[in-house]
């Protein structure tokens, strides 16, 4: 060991939710122990009021803090604020861009993604993934008549749903709103909702807190990254443009952007702009316009990308034999191992690479961040102490619960019949406005389900999922209303 570089057992690199769950994690389990946790930003995201709401699906808050606060949950955790820039693994040495380097013996990188930009430093591109970039968001925001946003994932839909007072022109490449989570009979139940006026009445989520204005370190990097948002990240944030308007939401489908055009390049190629719906402002002159590939064009006054990160291994690569994922990320065994020697990695940056169970599958979530960020410093400690540990039942089933729409919406399994080709079944139970119930069957087993709005099944269909009973002869009353399933399945 290099007797200049302070020496760490635990170092773990993320001050999002997979870093600071692992940290926290490795604290409870080795209190006699130093840990430092490294973070790219000087706030941090920690998980308050977690709770079991079944075996697998649970719930929890995400409260962005001052990193030392994690040092007064935590006494035997050391936060620092630095930008790894080096990893020589061969020497367990981590290098930071100041210069200084930390020895450690077992080490769990969790520096989460990067955004897929559209168009690379942009002037009016604008990525959504960390808080400095909401902050960002919502400075644009304020003096802004439309913008378009590009994506249809979780932050997409989010985002559009939360904007008021500014025109928004939503260009996805699917057939459907939020097909990353939601079929498109779902999608359509939350279409009514798109340009409905939000109630005065609805409660803002508890779920999250965050504080912009606190981290000032990065505000001038856009390669800097902070930890991913978290659940309901959206709904707490006041986000509204420059128009005494509610929402104002159209739709492209099948679209992707197929160029950008300054006001100067959009007069000389000689384009008119699209017609656009007639709530929507007639204006001659935006910023910047939009030519989408199904030729129609827009101009607004700036762009949100949201099209999914790149995991951010970069600083980490150099001279290191990692194995990569076809997504980018490391590929992380049973024991969230990397293929480097006591080097570990959870969340966005991961690609599981084990067998998986029938109904599980990775996913960019947050609530699977903080499980892998959980089970990384488990698995770290055995390791250290030549103990078995089995994977976590955790990675038995796919179960997230999260907001849209101001709807309750959980997932549970092969939710979407992912993996499970043509031979399925589905049922259906939908009161408009109230709830959307679907459950994939195949042969005759439940296999997922999508639950929207207070529905109250969850426990149910997970245990239906886990235990594979044969409901063939239930099939026609499992989704009746005034039927209590419990009943049936005690």
């Amino acid at each position: 060991m290099d007797s200049q570089n302070k020496f760490y057992k635990f170092i773990v690199v993320g001050g999002g939710i997979a870093g600071v769950s692992c940290a926290e994690k490795l604290s409870s389990l080795c209190p006699e122990d130093e840990i430092l946790l490294i973070s790219a930003s000087t706030l941090v995201k920690t998980i308050t009021n977690y709770k079991k709401i079944t075996k697998t699906l649970e719930s929890f808050d995400v409260e962005e803090r001052p990193m030392l606060s994690v040092e007064t949950g935590c006494p035997n955790v050391k936060v620092v604020q630095k930008y790894v820039s080096l990893l020589e693994a061969d020497k367990h040495i981590l290098h930071t861009v100041d210069g200084t380097k930390y020895q450690y013996g077992k080490l769990c990188i969790c520096s989460g993604g990067k955004p897929k930009l559209i168009a690379k430093d942009h002037p009016y591109v604008l990525g959504i993934r960390d808080t400095q970039s909401v902050k960002e968001f919502q400075n644009q925001l304020s003096t802004s008549r439309r913008i378009i946003v590009v994506g249809n994932g979780g932050i997409a839909t989010e985002l559009v749903y939360e904007v008021e007072g500014c025109e928004v022109i939503w260009a996805i490449k699917n057939k459907s709103i939020s097909s990353t989570f939601v079929d498109p009979g779902a999608a359509e139940f939350f279409l009514s909702q798109l340009n409905k006026d939000k109630s005065k009445e609805e409660a803002p989520s508890k779920r999250l807190k965050y504080t912009l204005e606190d981290d000032k370190s990065s505000a001038s990097s856009t390669t800097k990254l902070g930890g991913a948002l978290g659940p309901d990240w959206s709904t707490h944030l006041h986000m509204t443009g420059s128009m005494q308007t509610s929402h104002q939401v159209h739709v492209e489908y099948l679209v992707e952007i197929q160029k950008l055009f300054s006001p100067e390049e959009f007069e000389s190629a000689g384009l008119s702009e699209s017609q656009v719906p007639e709530s929507f402002i007639c204006d001659k002159s935006w910023p910047v316009y939009v030519q989408l590939t199904n030729d129609k064009v827009y101009g607004c006054d700036f762009i949100v990308s949201a099209t999914g990160v790149t995991p951010n291994t970069d600083p980490f690569l150099t001279g290191n034999q990692f194995s990569i994922a076809e997504d980018g990320g490391f590929k992380v065994n049973d024991h969230m191992q990397t293929t480097v020697r006591d080097v570990y990695a959870a969340g966005d940056i991961c690609s599981v690479s084990w067998e998986l169970s029938q109904h599980w599958f990775q996913m960019k979530l947050w609530s699977q961040a903080r499980q892998m960020g959980v089970y990384s410093a488990m698995c770290m400690v055995a390791d250290g102490q030549n103990e078995d540990i089995q994977l976590d039942f955790c990675f038995e089933l796919f179960a997230h619960c999260t907001n849209f729409f101001n709807y309750k919406v959980i997932l549970l399994g092969r939710f979407n019949a992912q993996g499970l080709g043509n031979d399925y079944e589905l049922l259906l139970r939908v009161t408009k406005d109230l709830e959307y119930i679907k459950v994939v069957l195949q042969n005759g087993r439940l296999q997922g389900a999508i639950l929207i709005g207070e529905t109250d099944l969850e426990e149910t269909f997970e245990n239906l999922i886990l235990n594979q009973i044969d409901l063939t002869p239930f099939k026609d009353h499992l989704l009746e209303p005034d039927i209590d399933l419990e009943d049936f399945f005690d």
